[in-house]
């Protein structure tokens, strides 16, 4: 049974993203699986991305993401900034990203926004 709101799983699937959605307990969340990363910037060319969303979603906004495997930029040989901390989800270890979401406009945004604000996180990382 889908959790995922209609007009989430419509994007997802106009972007031809494969994902999973997942529940533990009283977690939700999506993973999108073998989600693109920037061009030699990380050890891989893909991660699965998890998105883990809040019970008032898609009113209250998708906070942090998660990767896995755990990315290591390429030039450094180091992870990124903020993202040291590890949670147990879907049987995995994921790599946390500590990027908050301050500018969620509830009616309006959606999982959309979210993957926008991962790719551009992706590609900022230092």
């Amino acid at each position: 049974m889908s959790f995922l709101p209609s007009k989430d799983r419509r994007y997802l699937a106009d972007r031809d993203v494969s994902f999973h959605e997942v529940v533990e307990g009283n977690k939700k969340g999506v993973v999108l699986e073998n989600f693109l990363l920037p061009a030699g910037k990380y050890q891989t060319a893909s991660a699965d991305i998890l998105i883990m969303l809040p019970p008032a979603y898609p009113d209250a906004p998708p906070d942090m993401f998660y990767a896995f495997p755990h990315l290591q930029l390429v030039a450094s040989h180091r992870q990124p900034n903020c993202t040291n901390v590890r949670i147990n989800f879907d049987r995995k270890s994921w790599q946390r990203w500590s990027r908050h979401n301050d500018q969620w406009r509830p009616g309006v945004d959606g999982l959309w926004t979210m993957v926008k604000r991962i790719e551009q996180a992706l590609e900022v990382a230092a």
